[in-house]
């Protein structure tokens, strides 16, 4: 059995996001009691990870800092142990106001650490911001999950490690299938692991397909030894003709995965373990 065999496959669920609603798919959780029951379902499921955007009732996307501070605290009784990642994407809202919940202290939080292209604008992270988001990290001890839409987005990523700006081995997923940025395509996905392990030596890293790419990325991430993002803000069907019923079917799908792979699924703990986050009192 390979080391990669070996790792348990770390599987984080993005739930919401900023752009899918239920005229996409109903089964889109956008209400904070809507997330928390289907991160629930998820977290049963397999997912040791919750990435969290906030919605406002008519499913527009919010950075409002007391709608990720209600969805902290149900998330904190309801999946005791996961991993709360919230999302600092530029979708969400502009400027300082992508951060204005780090002083809620999650566990983790994107980092977008670039710029490049989305399907109908230009995805702005001006250096001050990057700084100032990352920074704010650092203050309240929460873990960036580097977002790399692009190549030169690793080597950006660890080049704040290596000055201080990311003080703990970053951790970078790759982001591919996003339209004019990076594709699904395999030669791609094998050099990003190919540099990450060359930059970041024993460092984890993730990886996330767009629509149709995500089961793609999802086999590639599980198959090279990285862990996996699966859920709905990134893709609502199961197939081309199959719309996915829960977040939690998402996450069973990359369970299978794992098993195909003779990969074990991480835990909480385990997953707080490899990622070096800090420890909490298991649940009775």
């Amino acid at each position: 059995m390979t080391d990669a065999q070996n790792k348990p496959c770390i599987i984080c669920v993005a739930i919401t996001g900023s752009l899918p609603t239920k005229a996409n798919n109903p089964a889109v959780p956008i209400s904070i009691e809507e997330q928390l029951e289907s991160t629930h379902e998820a977290f049963e499921a397999g997912a040791s990870i919750v990435h969290a955007h906030v919605r406002n009732p008519d499913q527009t996307p919010t950075s409002d800092p007391e709608k990720f501070a209600r969805l902290k605290e149900g998330l904190e009784k309801h999946c005791p142990g996961m991993i709360i990642q919230f999302s600092t994407g530029g979708r969400s809202g502009a400027g300082k106001a992508r951060g204005g919940m780090l002083p809620l202290a999650p566990d983790m939080a994107s980092l977008s650490v670039g710029s490049n292209n989305f399907p109908t604008r230009v995805y702005e992270n001006p250096p001050d911001l990057i700084d100032w988001l990352a920074g704010e990290m650092r203050t309240y001890g929460v873990k960036p999950e580097v977002e790399a839409f692009d190549l030169s987005h690793i080597f950006q990523a660890v080049a704040m490690w290596r000055d201080g700006r990311i003080p703990d081995t970053p951790y970078i997923q790759f982001v591919m299938g996003v339209k004019n940025a990076m594709p699904v395509d395999k030669p791609a996905f094998d050099f990003y692991v190919e540099t990450v392990r060359r930059l970041v030596p024993g460092g984890e890293w993730c990886a996330a397909g767009i629509g149709a790419g995500q089961l793609t990325v999802n086999e590639w991430s599980v198959a090279a030894g990285g862990h996996a993002r699966t859920g709905l803000e990134d893709n609502v069907r199961l197939d081309r003709d199959t719309l996915a019923p829960s977040n939690a079917a998402l996450v069973g799908r990359v369970v299978e995965i794992c098993e195909r792979n003779a990969r074990p699924v991480a835990t909480w703990q385990q997953a707080r373990e490899m990622l070096g986050l800090r420890e909490v009192a298991q649940a009775a």
